[in-house]
């Protein structure tokens, strides 16, 4: 029996014992509220100073908690299609990497952690560790597109991500949520929240374990479960005001993510053959600190500090078969990468306060990542046509990296109603690698070191005008940055082991505006981006009958130019009918990369990888005074290359469609949910590489997204919380 067609007997079952449990509870709750038919305002926090988004110069998207809870269910990929121009690549059981603008990183990485998409969580830095980002009692989630370089430096060349988990509340109260759905899966989490007088403080602590079968199934095991998912979430927040100019936010932050990997197959389909599936595992824990102190004349202090500790055991049966798949040849490989890092930061600003002409922001930062890796490839492959060969390679290495960063802001008026903004930020760099290569088939081990330091700097210049009260124009001229690097994969020559630093110029037009009665409003931008040394990713298969030599690295195009359009509008139609809509439209290009071909080289120019052409969604969300709601989301992107040459398959355009219903009232929710209705096949990463013996064609083989899924929740609140 596969898994696409495995009984939803627990779906079922669930609802027979939710649906009339929930008509009992509506029944017995108070009512809900009219809705007004007016759109919240949106306020934009992980900008240098919290301020309406309105207000914002820069291409901005905020998700707040309701749209997290109907649009989503368990991890941030539930949401990213509700974006213009984000993007994620698979290779992985939940998102790592992602792309803005085309721009981000693909897959594993080898060689220095050097993301170009930051990603915090309340302010603890997992650029690179995506798989921390699950949803549970997070209150909101911001996307900066673009460079910022002003904001956050080298992490951030084409944007950021800023996750917000929820603060705590003034009033003793919580929730129990309960979860349940087909192939397998079933979650439970709690939320506590409320006050401790005595030491002027408020405190939250929230805990949730999700679990999942995934949706392959193994024949050769017998299983369902070999791509499972194993997910807890532990997030506790404190805060501290013993007097009004002064505040300390406390956060802390454990997941593990104990999910396997089995996902890929020489048939591109949800039935696994492999003899060795592996895992997917990422355990962060992290603390940040965030003080804000507003006591000085004129002038207030923020200091952040934060740390994380993040073990990734990353592995996958490298030949996706088994002895009796692959006979009468004898073939079998494996990898497995065991990951340490350690990311420390302090950061110190010291801001203007009050409405005065000039304001003015100054600030330092500092950051020291350390990494570990053990990586372990091992195998044997013999066939009539290209003999025996035999691998077992290990590579352990370190690397460490300390930044350092000043920056500022300016900003002031030429008229009434118009604005400007400066900032700048120069950043130093240093670095240090070394690693080990051991042979133990064959003999022999060869070793690497590095030690770079790099100068760089980001910074921009912003007008914007208020057109109308509630309607703002603006231009924006940003430059961001991204730090030099070096390939870990064995077979490339001296050339191609390091890469230059990379810059970009992003050249920003946007207008967003809100209706007189705020039932409508609308955000909507242009830019140019053009890049400086980009840097791109492409592969090489080193050896056709050993699938472990295809090798991925990093090098450095001449120049890259990306443009676009992103846009998203809200209307109010009805007190209970509120529509919304985004567009992303984008072409990529970068110029004479040095590609490693089996033969030489050649000079590639081409669009980049996982940058469809456009990307939209569509919502409806329906909300009764009697606290029935109904919420339906349809999201789709253009075809896309899936890799940079020698791969040049493209991935179909395709839309997917999410819907939920429920009942909310102050003390009790129920809702069912369905994800993917139309049971779209579509993929989330592809490869192009030689597999399958004795020949092994290039082929095309790809990672699929998840099928149709239903589920259930019910959740019970107590005391004052009512989120």
């Amino acid at each position: 029996m596969s898994a696409t067609t495995r009984p939803r007997d627990l779906v079922s079952r669930l609802l027979r014992i939710v649906l009339p449990a929930a008509a009992w509870l509506v029944a017995a709750s108070p009512q809900a509220t009219e809705v007004a038919g007016e759109l919240s305002e949106v306020v934009v926090t992980a900008t240098l100073r919290p301020m309406p988004g309105i207000q914002v110069a820069g291409s901005v998207s905020v998700l707040d908690s309701t749209t997290l809870h109907q649009s989503g269910q368990q991890q941030l990929e539930d949401v990213l299609g509700l974006v213009p121009n984000l993007n994620w690549a698979g290779d992985s059981a939940r998102p790592r990497y992602f792309q803005l603008r085309g721009i981000g990183e693909l897959e594993q990485y080898e060689g220095a952690p050097n993301p170009s998409v930051g990603f915090l969580i309340d302010d603890i830095d997992f650029s690179g560790l995506g798989g921390a980002a699950t949803l549970f009692d997070v209150d909101r989630v911001e996307v900066l597109r673009g460079p910022q370089g002003t904001r956050y430096g080298a992490n951030a060349l084409a944007g950021l991500i800023y996750v917000s988990s929820a603060t705590p509340e003034p009033t003793f109260g919580g929730r129990v949520e309960l979860d349940g759905g087909d192939y397998g899966m079933h979650s439970i989490g709690a939320v506590a929240t409320g006050p401790v007088t005595a030491l002027d403080s408020t405190f939250r602590v929230a805990a949730q374990h999700y679990t999942s079968d995934g949706f392959y199934y193994n024949d050769y095991l017998h299983r369902h479960d070999t791509n499972a998912r194993d997910e807890s979430t532990l997030r506790g927040r404190w805060r501290y005001q013993p007097r009004d100019d002064t505040r300390i936010d406390l956060a802390v932050l454990q997941v593990r993510l104990d999910d396997g990997y089995d996902a890929f197959a020489p048939e591109n389909g949800r039935t696994t053959h492999s003899d060795h599936p592996s895992v997917d595992a990422q355990h962060s824990t992290g603390a940040s600190a965030h003080l804000t102190y507003t006591g000085l004349p004129g002038a207030e202090i923020t200091a952040i500090a934060s740390h994380a500790d993040t073990r990734v055991t990353y592995g996958y049966d490298g030949d996706w078969g088994n002895p009796s798949y692959w006979a009468p040849f004898t073939y079998d490989f494996t990898e497995l990468q065991l990951r340490h890092r350690q990311t420390s930061s302090a950061e110190l600003r010291v801001a203007s306060r009050g409405d005065a002409p000039l304001s003015w922001l100054v600030g330092a930062y500092a950051m020291r990542l350390h990494e570990s890796l053990r990586d372990t490839s091992a195998g044997i492959s013999i066939d009539p046509l290209n003999g025996t060969y035999q691998q077992d390679t290990v590579v352990t290495s370190g690397y460490r990296n300390d930044r350092l960063a000043l920056f500022g802001v300016l900003d002031g008026r030429l008229a009434h109603r118009l604005r400007w903004s400066l900032g700048l930020r120069g950043e130093h760099q240093g670095a240090s690698y070394s690693d080990l290569v051991q042979d133990r088939a064959y003999g022999g081990s060869d070793s690497h070191a590095f030690g770079p330091t790099e100068r760089l700097w980001g910074g921009h210049a912003t007008l914007d005008f208020d057109v109308t009260p509630s309607a703002t124009a603006y231009a924006l001229l940003a430059r961001g940055y991204k730090a030099g690097g070096f390939n870990l994969s064995q077979g490339l020559g001296p050339d191609e082991i390091s890469y230059r630093p990379e810059s970009d110029w992003n050249l920003e037009f946007g207008y967003k505006a809100a209706s007189a009665n705020r039932r409508a409003s609308i955000d909507v931008d242009v830019y140019l981006l053009e890049r400086h040394d980009a840097q791109v990713r492409s592969s090489v298969q080193t050896d056709p009958t050993n699938p472990n030599t295809f090798i991925l690295y990093t090098g450095n195009a001449a120049s890259g130019r990306n443009h676009g359009l992103e846009a998203t509008a809200r209307l109010a139609a009805t007190p209970r009918l509120e529509l919304g809509a985004s567009l992303g439209l984008q072409r990529t290009r970068f110029t004479d990369f040095v590609r490693v071909a089996d033969a030489g080289s050649l000079t590639v120019s081409r669009e980049l990888a996982n940058a469809p052409r456009w990307q939209g969604a569509l919502n409806a969300t329906y909300r009764s005074p009697a606290g029935l709601y109904a919420r339906l989301d349809i999201t789709g992107m253009g075809g896309y290359y899936f890799d940079l040459p020698p791969n040049e398959t493209r991935s179909s355009a395709y839309a997917l469609v999410h819907a939920r219903v429920g009942w909310d009232t102050p003390r009790f929710s129920v809702s069912i949910y369905g994800r993917n209705l139309a049971n779209k096949t579509y993929p989330v990463r592809g490869f192009y590489f030689g597999l399958e013996p004795p020949d092994y064609p290039n082929r095309l083989y790809v990672q699929l997204g998840d099928p149709r899924t239903f589920g259930a929740k019910l959740t019970a609140r107590f005391g004052g919380e009512a989120r």
